[in-house]
């Protein structure tokens, strides 16, 4: 519902954006049969639910013999679903591992590695899927302030990556690691800021032929309906992204840069977004898609889950994008899988968060609103 609104359309003398914003949520309502069967995806496609009644399922990943793990970052959970008759459906549920706050998830040489707010760790994946001990690698990320989701995943490098979110919409952050990507190596060792300036980029990947990493930054709020649009931002190690003084195609955030400084000097060392996305989506999973079921002109594109907006009047995002790739380059997003708004548009029943690609070549989708993980599937 909306719950609030504080606008003022006129521009800035200094050209500086003034602050419009709206409040809105969308009324939560369930995934019933009627509401799934109404979901839209292109020709040949098809959604189904691969489980349900899953709390609250965040990020996912799947191992090498096809087995799907999510975490429920409000459980403090890490849980393991099997397929045993190859149906398309979860028949198997069992929780593998435990700590407050787990959220990012991945899986690299028979490694899972794990983060929460403060802590890295890592487990060895035994035959039946479950883990051995929780390995602690790392013990102090910074404090998560309004961004507490930390998401992980290993580069064609070998080394590890874990993004840190900002602590709050737009300041100056006391600890140099908040709002960057992080590197360190596969044991938790060499730590580095690998990116800086990114206010909360969850999803991230690596192109699967030019191996260059790319990843969604989330704009910032209270800027307007349309304002600030989401990133796609090419990540290379050392860059600055702007945030907070600088966004979009290099407009000047109303944050005062500090007062040895200017908004041109900071514009000047910005590497700008490659595309920009309608504000307030929210961006979280990210995965290029490496399957074999998609047909040939989905592979090295991306998928792109966008949970939904609240900062704007009329909601947008409640789905998944595809990101198209041509000739290496990102270059346009074209909806994939639509159709969580209802009730025209006052209404919701998923709030997409996770993203990964199955063994069989279908891509899974997490919804932690109402505890379903979705199977989207082709059919020639």
């Amino acid at each position: 519902m909306l719950t609030g609104c504080d606008s003022n359309d006129e521009d800035d003398p200094d050209g500086l954006t003034k602050v419009e914003g709206h409040v809105f949520h969308p009324v939560q309502e369930q995934a019933t049969d009627q509401n799934v069967a109404q979901l839209k995806v292109p020709a040949n496609f098809t959604v189904s639910k691969f489980a349900e009644n899953l709390g609250k399922p965040r990020m996912l990943a799947v191992g090498s013999g096809g087995q799907v793990y999510f975490t429920d970052r409000d459980a403090g959970t890490v849980t393991l679903l099997r397929d045993t008759d190859s149906d398309g459906k979860s028949d198997q549920s069992q929780v593998v591992a435990n700590k407050p706050n787990m959220h990012g998830i991945t899986i690299y040489n028979n490694q899972m590695y794990l983060v929460t707010v403060h802590e890295v760790f890592s487990a060895a994946i035994n035959n039946d899927g479950t883990l051995g001990t929780l390995k602690m690698l790392i013990s102090d990320l910074p404090d998560a302030g309004q961004h507490p989701n930390r998401t992980i995943a290993f580069g064609p490098d070998g080394k590890m990556y874990i993004t840190v979110g900002s602590t709050c919409n737009a300041c100056e952050e006391p600890n140099a690691e908040n709002a960057t990507i992080l590197q360190a190596n596969a044991d938790g060792s060499n730590r580095k800021i690998f990116a800086s300036g990114l206010r909360n980029t969850i999803g991230f990947g690596w192109h699967p032929q030019t191996q260059k990493m790319y990843g969604m930054d989330h704009g910032i709020d209270w800027l307007g309906d349309r304002e600030q649009q989401e990133e796609v931002n090419l990540l290379e190690q050392g860059k600055f992204y702007g945030w907070p003084y600088i966004y979009g195609d290099g407009k000047f955030n109303p944050q005062p840069p500090p007062e040895d400084s200017t908004y041109e000097q900071y514009l000047a060392k910005t590497t700008l977004p490659l595309l920009q996305y309608e504000a307030h989506s929210a961006p979280l999973a990210m995965v290029f898609y490496t399957g074999s079921q998609f047909p040939s002109e989905y592979q090295t594109d991306a998928f792109v889950a966008m949970r939904g907006s609240w900062n704007r009047r009329d909601p947008v995002g409640y789905k998944v994008v595809r990101l198209r790739f041509e000739n290496g380059q990102p270059t346009r997003f074209e909806d994939f899988l639509t159709g969580f708004l209802i009730n025209n548009n006052t209404s919701h029943f998923g709030r997409l968060a996770g993203l990964t690609v199955h063994t069989d070549g279908s891509l899974l989708v997490s919804d932690d609103t109402n505890g379903v993980i979705y199977r989207v599937s082709y059919t020639p």
